[in-house]
């Protein structure tokens, strides 16, 4: 009996440090408030029109990306505000668009989960983005000066949940980053709604079954104690 409580309360120690050294985030239009956008030339570009599109990156609002809240829902789209016809760094002359955007919608702090498993979760509802656009899920660990990352992120295809994990590092200076990431040309605004989008909400709360399993090692440890003591 006396091993069987002992296990039992080892157990329920390990989860403990388990839960605290674990954090779970999710879509939120609270946190989500950072947009960056990277571009280069479309391989199109390069081989058609040697002399159009560009390469840059820079912060951006969450509009220009874009990205827009509806209450929790996410939603990403071809970038638009770029297209210029007539103008070679951003549109090819056949009205396709020259350059390759790489928007980044995302939150960012500095020591708030270092040293932790981070979760991040959310529930793609929607995605109908044609063919050469794609959203990936993803967490980034920076060192300090951001001259290198760790990385985990995943594709989003089909509707359905999505999780992933990082462990980061204990490093307190460094910058931890969670979202997605959208790749695609930019795009002509009288044309883009045929390109699709991707909608994605906050995760599922979990079942009640499920946060009641979650302290049953606890509770059975305690129970048995106290069968003993009787």
């Amino acid at each position: 009996m006396k091993s069987m409580i002992r296990n039992l309360l080892v157990c329920t120690a390990l989860g403990a440090v388990v839960n605290l050294n674990a954090q779970t985030v999710t879509v939120d239009p609270a946190t989500l408030t950072l947009a960056y956008m990277n571009w280069t030339p479309t391989a199109y570009t390069l081989a058609n029109y040697p002399g159009g599109g560009g390469t840059g990156s820079s912060g951006w609002s969450l509009a220009a990306a874009p990205a827009t809240f509806s209450g929790t829902q996410l939603t990403l789209s071809p970038n638009v505000n770029t297209y210029a016809a007539g103008n070679a760094y951003w549109t090819n002359p056949d009205g396709t668009g020259a350059n390759q955007m790489d928007a980044s919608v995302y939150n960012e702090t500095t020591g708030t989960y270092v040293g932790t498993t981070l979760t991040f979760t959310g529930d793609v509802l929607a995605n109908t983005f044609a063919s050469g656009y794609n959203t990936y899920a993803f967490i980034k660990d920076f060192v300090s000066n951001y001259s290198s990352s760790t990385t985990q992120n995943i594709l989003l295809t089909t509707p359905g949940v999505f999780s992933i994990s990082l462990l980061t590092s204990a490093n307190v200076g460094d910058h931890i980053q969670y979202g997605f990431e959208t790749y695609g040309p930019n795009a002509n605004p009288a044309t883009v709604a045929g390109l699709g989008s991707i909608t994605i909400d906050a995760a599922p709360a979990p079942e009640p079954t499920t946060l009641a399993l979650a302290g049953l090692g606890g509770a059975a440890a305690l129970s048995l104690i106290r069968r003993r003591k009787v």
